[in-house]
């Protein structure tokens, strides 16, 4: 069966958000699949980090490989990113994204029947979802969350972002160009990418913005935490990869020792990178998740 995906818009303190969903088969009546909604992270849309298409390469999709096993795959390019609109003045800061996802969860609903979805977030993008499932409990059934970060005590990547903190304080917009994504794939281990996936992340997003917002990156220098492991009382799986300086391993290690839900996993995955839903080993990323995602619900006896 092909692929089949729709665009939508959510409506935002009157801009609108680009929601955008694929699936096997058009749907033939509401709530015939379950729903997995990805979230994004700090410096591209969502489209450019989950349905990438590389040239030359396949299995960039993280929504076409999860559409192909059965899931109804929605996404939203939060305020400021991609196809999105951006008010004036706008940062787009982490807890500014809970908005964003009640908005694009509205279409969910509508569009489904569905009221709750099982959910992953990377990087900022990972805070933005567990934020929101502490905010919107009933709406979130199981969470997965990847290259996170809690207090961002010892970690070398903020350590070296928060050199620029009075820049990023400066303006709402920071500049990206071919020459910063390439630092995403490289800053951490070189090697756990093909560097064609740098270009082609590039060339997607080339077209749609020379700036994203600078919020995310003044809350993860300067705001942390952002959430506390009590307030995410649903199921939640934290991945972390083996080469990612966003954090140590002791900073996500008390996240995931303080979830409350005794139905939780931490896996940590030897050759990823921060980046690993893009990486060589992104494959191995996709069945973590889909082993915690697509887990029976409990019986009880």
């Amino acid at each position: 069966m092909s692929i089949w995906s729709q665009a939508y818009s959510a409506k935002k303190a009157g801009i609108d958000l680009h929601v955008w969903r694929k699936r096997e088969g058009a749907p033939a009546k509401k709530g015939d699949k379950p729903v997995l909604f990805l979230v994004h992270g700090s410096s591209f849309s969502a489209r450019s980090g989950f349905d990438l298409q590389v040239p030359g390469l396949t299995g960039y999709s993280m929504m076409d490989h999860f559409a192909g096993l059965g899931w109804d795959v929605w996404t939203v390019d939060h305020e400021g990113y991609g196809r999105s609109g951006w008010r004036d003045g706008v940062f787009s800061y982490v807890k500014e994204g809970v908005d964003d996802l009640k908005a694009a969860m509205a279409v969910v609903t509508a569009e489904t029947g569905q009221k709750s979805a099982v959910m992953y977030g990377g990087s900022s993008g990972a805070l933005r979802a567990a934020c929101f499932a502490a905010a919107c409990p009933d709406a979130v059934d199981r969470l997965a969350i990847a290259a996170m970060v809690y207090t961002g005590k010892g970690s070398p990547t903020l350590a070296d972002r928060a050199k620029k903190l009075d820049v990023w304080k400066s303006s709402n917009k920071r500049p990206v160009d071919h020459a910063f994504f390439s630092t995403i794939f490289n800053r951490d281990k070189p090697g756990t990418s093909d560097d064609r996936v740098a270009v082609a992340l590039a060339d997607s997003e080339a077209p749609l913005c020379t700036h994203v917002p600078t919020g995310t990156y003044i809350d993860m220098c300067a705001n942390l935490p952002l959430v506390e492991p009590e307030d995410v009382k649903c199921p939640t799986l934290l991945v972390r990869s083996e080469h990612d300086g966003i954090a140590t391993d002791e900073d996500v290690m008390e996240f995931f020792a303080r979830l409350p839900n005794k139905d939780k996993q931490f896996t940590m995955m030897d050759g990823a990178s921060h980046a690993a839903a893009l990486g060589f080993n992104r494959g191995r990323l996709f069945h973590v998740l889909q082993v915690f995602l697509g887990m029976p619900a409990k019986v009880s006896g």
